[in-house]
C-alpha cells in the first residue's frame, strides 16, 4: 500500500472518532465517512508502519444506516462527524466507543445501558463560536476544517438554531459596509478575530471579539441584529490581540442590552453572562444534572463534595436534598458566582465553595469531613484530560462511599475508573494494567447521555460504589 494508491475493501467497524476501520493489506486503515459492512473505494493519503489514513471516494453498497446530510459542508466543516449516519446508529456506535475504551484502556467489561437521547437531534445547541478570517477573497465566515486553521464559510449550520443564519447575514452586511477585516493569523492583524453567541433561554449573548478598539459602525451592527433577529439580545465587544489561539482577551465591553440573563433549571435560578459557562445541550444537561441527584439520592446525611464544580449550579441542585454541598473551582470569577448563586437561592448555609485546585484542596476536605463522622459523597466532572493522579490517590485513600463521575471524553473516563477500581495502577509516572487486582469500588452504572448529537462526542456519567 502507497500514498494515493486507489484501494475497494470492506468496512469492518467504526473508530473512536467516528471513522470506518478496515484491514487492508496487513495495515489497519481508517476512512472518515464511511460505515460498518460498506464496499468503498478510498484514496491512500498517508501511510505508516501498521496504519494508513485515507479518503473516501465512492459507496458501492451503502449501509441501511447511511443517511442524506443536511448540511451542505458537512466534510468539509469540521464540527460533525456522524451526520451520514442515522441517529439511532449514532447511539449505539457512542455505547460502543465508551464500551471499547473500558476494555481497551481499563480491562474492563462493563454493561453500558442504553444511550440517554436527545429529542432535538439537528438545533439543539445553546453556544455558537464562528472564526473571522481574511483571505485572498476577502473576509469570511464560518467554522475550521477538521485539524485546520483554515475557515470553511457558512450561511447557517443545522445543529444550531434558526437564528444562526440571521446572525451570519447581520454581521456580512456589516462587514461589507464598512470594509472590516478579518483575522489574519500569519500577520496577527485584522479588525474582527470571532463571532461567539449564547442562547440563554431564548435571549442571546452575542460578542465581537476583536484585535484593537475602537470598532467603527457598531451602532450600526446594532441595528443590523435587531433586523436579522427576533429575540432580545445583548452586545458585547472583546478585546484579543494576542498571537494565540486563546479567544478571549480579558476585556469585555457592552455595547447593547442587559449585561445578563436568567434561566431556572430544576428550581435554581441563575444568571448567565458573557463569561459564564452553559452546558451546550440544555436538554440532556437537565436530563444528566437529573440523573446526578438520583444517584446520590435524598440524603439529609450525607455530605457531598463537587470537584470541579464550575459557576455552582449543580452544587445548588444538589444542596436541595443534602446535609451540605463543597465545592472546588480553580476559577476564581466562578467561585463568586457559585457563592452570589447559593445566596440569592437562599442555600448560602448549606454550600461552602472553596476556591483552588482540587489535587490541592480536596484530600484535606474528606480528611476533615471524614474525621466529623460524615458520611461522603463525591461528584467528579473534570475537564477533557481527566482526574490528576493527586486527585486519584486521596479518593483511594480516603475511602469515599459513592463516586458519581461525569466525562466527555471516554478515554479518560476509563484511565481514571481503571485507577479507582484497581485494574490499572500509577507506577513510577506510569501508568500499567494489574492482571490479579483487588477491587477497590464496583461499577454501578455506566450510562452515556448525548450531548452532541450528529458528532463523535459523548457525555458518560459513571457511578461508583466502595467494596
Amino acid at each position: 500500500m502507497n500514498k494515493n494508491d486507489i484501494i475497494t475493501d470492506t468496512v469492518l467497524r467504526i473508530g473512536m472518532n467516528g471513522e470506518g476501520i478496515l484491514s487492508h493489506e496487513g495495515k489497519t486503515v481508517f476512512v472518515p465517512f464511511s460505515l460498518t459492512g460498506e464496499k468503498i473505494q478510498f484514496k491512500v493519503l498517508k501511510v505508516e508502519s501498521k496504519i494508513a489514513y485515507g479518503k473516501l471516494l465512492e459507496v458501492y453498497t451503502p449501509a441501511d444506516c447511511r443517511v442524506r446530510p443536511r448540511c451542505k459542508v458537512f466534510g468539509k466543516c469540521g464540527g460533525c462527524q456522524l451526520q451520514h449516519m442515522g441517529y439511532a446508529a449514532q447511539l449505539k456506535v457512542k455505547e460502543e466507543i465508551i464500551r471499547v475504551c473500558f476494555k481497551k484502556i481499563a480491562g474492563l467489561d462493563v454493561d453500558v445501558k442504553p444511550a440517554i437521547k436527545c429529542t432535538k437531534t439537528y438545533g439543539y445547541r445553546n453556544k455558537l463560536q464562528l472564526p473571522v478570517q481574511y483571505t485572498d477573497e476577502g473576509t469570511k465566515i464560518g467554522f475550521y476544517a477538521e485539524n485546520s486553521h483554515r475557515v470553511v464559510p457558512i450561511k447557517d449550520c443545522p445543529i444550531n438554531p434558526e437564528w444562526t443564519s440571521g446572525i451570519i447575514n447581520a454581521f456580512e452586511k456589516y462587514i461589507s459596509e464598512f470594509n472590516i477585516k478579518g483575522y489574519d493569523f500569519k500577520t496577527n492583524e485584522g479588525d474582527l478575530r470571532e463571532i461567539s453567541v449564547k442562547d440563554v433561554g431564548g435571549n442571546l449573548i452575542i460578542t465581537a471579539v476583536i484585535t484593537n478598539k475602537p470598532l467603527k459602525g457598531v451602532n450600526r451592527l446594532i441595528d443590523l441584529l435587531k433586523e436579522q433577529l427576533k429575540s432580545e439580545f445583548s452586545l458585547f465587544l472583546n478585546i484579543n490581540n494576542t498571537l494565540s489561539n486563546v479567544i478571549y482577551g480579558k476585556e469585555f465591553i457592552l455595547k447593547y442590552g442587559p449585561p445578563e440573563y436568567i434561566l431556572d433549571t430544576r428550581g435554581i435560578k441563575h444568571k448567565i453572562g458573557v463569561k459564564s459557562f452553559m452546558q451546550v445541550n440544555d436538554e440532556i444537561a437537565y436530563k444528566l444534572y437529573s440523573c446526578v441527584k438520583e444517584m446520590i439520592g435524598d440524603n439529609d446525611d450525607t455530605v457531598v463534595i463537587n470537584a470541579y464544580s464550575g459557576a455552582g449550579l449543580l452544587t445548588a441542585i444538589l444542596a436541595k436534598n443534602s446535609k451540605h454541598v463543597i465545592g472546588i473551582e480553580i476559577v476564581e470569577e466562578a467561585v463568586d458566582c457559585a457563592n452570589k448563586l447559593a445566596k440569592s437561592n437562599g442555600l448560602s448555609e448549606k454550600i461552602t465553595n472553596y476556591l483552588g485546585k482540587v489535587e490541592d484542596i480536596m484530600p484535606d476536605i474528606i480528611t476533615n469531613e471524614t474525621a466529623k463522622g460524615n458520611k461522603l459523597c463525591l461528584v467528579l466532572d473534570p475537564p477533557r484530560k481527566g482526574c490528576d493522579i493527586r486527585v486519584i490517590n486521596s479518593i483511594i485513600e480516603s475511602g469515599v462511599e459513592k463516586i458519581i463521575y461525569v466525562s466527555c471524553k471516554p478515554s479518560t473516563l476509563a484511565r481514571d475508573v481503571g485507577l479507582l477500581v484497581g485494574s490499572l495502577e500509577y507506577i513510577n509516572g506510569e501508568i500499567k494494567r494489574v492482571n490479579d487486582y483487588k477491587e477497590r469500588y464496583i461499577i454501578r452504572c455506566v450510562k452515556p447521555f448525548d450531548m452532541f448529537p450528529q458528532t463523535k462526542h459523548v457525555e458518560t456519567l459513571v457511578c461508583l460504589e466502595r467494596k
